[in-house]
This record gives structure tokens, C-alpha cells and sequence, in this order.
């Protein structure tokens, strides 16, 4: 396994996303629209990615929110990878990356319906808040953080 820190144009990055996308607008339905507009890369200039035997496996990014606050964005693990911890490890290494970066907490969104992202935010120290930003009084988004 081989982890890296890169940027959005980073080819593997982008396939990965593409794989992301298609499985959002299925669990999203009628509401993927207003969601995806949140979740372009051009800017994400924070990007991991989880190479497992020279394929790329998982990735996930970071972007400053505020001047104490990295959002995590894009997080995914392919599906034949998925239930062996490489969605942990990236979140951890985005966590040590933001922490690398001065910030102090993280935060992020994500939808109600996707369980396994629950359960993995709250497995690794993240906690339920209100809603944030575009995000409040959305009935279908379920917001998170963690102090770094």
C-alpha cells in the first residue's frame, strides 16, 4: 500500500471521482444536482490517494473552510476495496495533514442515506453537529467534526 499527497489534477484522483459521482447521483436521486455543485475538485489543492498493488484504491481531500477549519471532500474507497480499513486511513492522513497545515478541526457533510459513512465518521472521533454553511436546514445532510 502506498499512500500519497498530490492535488485534484492528479489523473488517479479524477477517475476515482468519476466512480464517486455515479454512485452519489444513484444514493442522491432528485437532490445529486444540489449536492454536486459543492463537490467540484478544480481547487482542492489537498488531495490522498491509496494505491493498493500499483491501482489506485482510495482517496479523499481537504480544503480550508475557514481560517481554523479543513473540510473533508471525496472521500471513496472502490468497491472491491471497501470493509479493509483504506477509508480510515485516508481520513487519518488528511487529519495529520490539516494538523500539518496549523488548522484545528475538521468538518464535513454527508448524506443520511450512505450508513457506512456514518459509521465511519463516528468510528474515528468525529461527532454529529448542526448543520454548516449550505448545508443547514438541508433535511437529507448530516454534518460532522473533529477537533485536531
Amino acid at each position: 500500500m502506498e499512500i500519497t499527497r498530490t492535488n485534484s489534477k492528479h489523473k488517479d484522483f479524477v477517475s476515482l471521482v468519476k466512480l464517486l459521482d455515479a454512485e452519489l447521483a444513484q444514493a442522491d436521486g432528485a437532490d445529486h444536482q444540489f449536492y454536486a455543485q459543492f463537490n467540484t475538485i478544480e481547487k482542492l489543492n489537498h488531495v490522498v490517494l491509496v494505491h493498493c498493488d500499483g491501482e489506485v484504491c482510495a482517496c479523499g481531500a481537504i480544503k480550508a473552510l475557514d481560517s481554523d477549519t479543513m473540510e473533508v471532500k471525496r472521500m471513496y474507497v472502490i468497491q472491491n476495496k471497501r470493509n479493509q480499513g483504506l477509508a480510515s486511513i485516508v481520513l487519518e492522513e488528511l487529519e495529520n495533514w490539516s494538523s500539518d497545515l496549523s488548522y484545528k478541526r475538521c468538518v464535513l457533510e454527508t448524506g443520511k442515506k450512505l450508513l457506512g459513512a456514518k459509521e465511519l465518521y463516528l468510528k474515528n472521533g468525529f461527532r454529529i453537529i448542526p448543520n454548516y454553511g449550505q448545508y443547514i436546514g438541508i433535511e437529507n445532510s448530516i454534518c460532522f467534526e473533529k477537533m485536531l
